[in-house]
């Protein structure tokens, strides 16, 4: 189901350690990217970190994602990922994400990725409790 959780921008820098060989960021750094925003995002937007998850023995595994390179990344460059949850299935949701150079603003790189909430006594998938689905959501109208 379509949800409305508002679409985030995180901040980060390419290090030393992203580069390839070619001298721009490795192709499979951006995932690490994705994943170091949404990190950050679901305690500072969501209010809700990793850790609360952990603490309730759930997890999020990433079972599908998609990328498309635009424009390289250089050592040094500053990066904004911008995420947002666009769909919320059972037990998964479904993250689309953009990251654009800090300088200008052109799209780097873009995609998705689904995430599947699990059990991680059981390492099954769990359906998304209400009580996250609500931490997750915005009102419908962002007026009231």
């Amino acid at each position: 189901m379509p949800v409305n959780t508002g679409t985030y921008t995180t901040r980060l820098q390419v290090r030393p350690d992203d580069i390839d060989m070619f001298g721009h960021v490795h192709s499979s750094r951006y995932m690490d990217f994705v994943l170091a925003a949404r990190f950050e995002q679901m305690e500072r937007c969501y209010r809700m970190s990793m850790q609360e998850f952990l603490e309730h023995n759930l997890g999020w595994y990433l079972s599908a994602t998609e990328l498309r390179f635009l424009r390289p990344l250089k050592m040094g460059d500053f990066m904004d990922v911008q995420t947002c949850i666009v769909d919320m299935g059972t037990a998964s949701v479904r993250v689309e994400f953009n990251i654009f150079l800090a300088a200008g603003g052109k799209t780097i790189c873009k995609g998705w990725a689904e995430y599947v909430l699990v059990d991680l006594k059981s390492g099954k998938p769990k359906p998304i409790p209400g009580w996250i689905i609500q931490r997750y959501s915005l009102p419908d109208d962002p007026i009231s």
